[in-house]
């Protein structure tokens, strides 16, 4: 069995277009305690950095300067002073408004219209795809694609909505040719998971990681010397510590915030990278399969008809020539 050490996701360079608020909580649910302690502070008070000290803030926050550099690593930051500057950053667009706190996770209300519901969605859509974006490892995420593109075989779990996400990836897979096949039985699935070896990959996908049959899944595939991934938004979840590869994915929020609803778009993105790298990493094999599943389905598809125009002897509208004289045909986009 080849084993490959766990890597850490590692936050890339700051990026301007994401404030300091929501890359605290993009990062929130991998911090540590005393890391935790800061950004509940700062979630608070926002402007809090640019009128304390370093050692001010962590006296404020009960941790030690040490853990405020170390946060502001977590979240995108080289250190205490680039964090100021975020939060100058952000007071200019006029992201700090009393609390940061009613940016993020805000909940919908009934009396919201429909253009402030518009918003809101398109807002946290964006802002999860742009935070998850920025907690991805290409270095980890390169070795696992590797690792798909090269088995024998591909399980993915998933339960309830996930289990949409383990079909839609199962899909985009098979039709460039990789064995694999998507589980939300758990009975199915751990009949899969029980003959895989080291040949194989399975992913669980959960967007608590707290999911028990997508554990209990995982669990089996890795105990029969599976490659195992755990596609999560915690990585203190029973599923991203059991997997040897943990990807995460923006953190949601409560039920009918627009947190938790763009949690699949944070899911899909990060299984569409995926599916992207895996197939450059076969590229003709890939456009080969495609062209044929794309030629297969095509009898099927409906054509587009041109409508007849007006014609005193109701006479067939003919078709137009093509380049050469022949007789043009209908086609349709497959």
């Amino acid at each position: 069995m080849v084993t490959t050490p766990k890597l850490a996701n590692r936050v890339g360079p700051a990026d301007s277009r994401l404030g300091v608020a929501h890359r605290i909580a993009a990062r929130r649910p991998q911090m540590s305690v005393a890391m935790d302690k800061i950004a509940g502070l700062l979630l608070e008070h926002p402007t809090a950095p640019l009128n304390l000290s370093i050692t001010e803030l962590a006296e404020q926050a009960g941790t030690s300067a040490a853990t405020v550099t170390r946060f502001c690593r977590a979240i995108g930051y080289a250190g205490y002073v680039p964090l100021r500057v975020g939060v100058a950053a952000d007071v200019g667009r006029g992201d700090t408004n009393e609390s940061w706190h009613t940016d993020i996770g805000r909940a919908f209300d009934p009396d919201d219209s429909a253009g402030e519901v518009l918003r809101a969605l398109l807002d946290t859509h964006a802002r999860s795809l742009e935070a998850t974006a920025e907690s991805i490892d290409l270095e980890q995420l390169t070795l696992i694609a590797a690792r798909m593109a090269t088995c024998e075989h591909i399980d993915i779990y998933g339960i309830g909505g996930s289990g949409g996400m383990a079909n839609e990836m199962a899909m985009r897979l098979y039709r460039i040719g990789v064995n694999v096949h998507a589980w939300t039985e758990v009975h199915l699935g751990l009949t899969s998971a029980a003959i895989q070896d080291e040949r194989s990959v399975a992913i669980g996908i959960s967007n608590t990681g707290r999911t028990h049959e997508t554990i209990q899944m995982l669990s089996q595939a890795k105990s029969t010397g599976a490659f195992t991934v755990a596609l999560t938004n915690r990585s203190d979840s029973p599923l991203a510590g059991l997997a040897d590869e943990h990807l995460h994915t923006a953190a949601p929020d409560e039920y009918l915030q627009p947190d938790e609803l763009s949690a699949k778009h944070s899911q899909l993105f990060v299984l569409d990278l995926l599916y992207v790298l895996v197939a450059q990493q076969n590229f003709p094999r890939t456009t080969t399969k495609l062209a044929a599943s794309a030629m297969a389905v095509s009898p099927h598809r409906r054509l587009l008809r041109r409508q007849p125009s007006a014609s005193k002897n109701n006479e067939p509208t003919s078709l137009p020539s093509a380049p050469g004289g022949q007789p043009g045909k209908d086609t349709a986009h497959v």
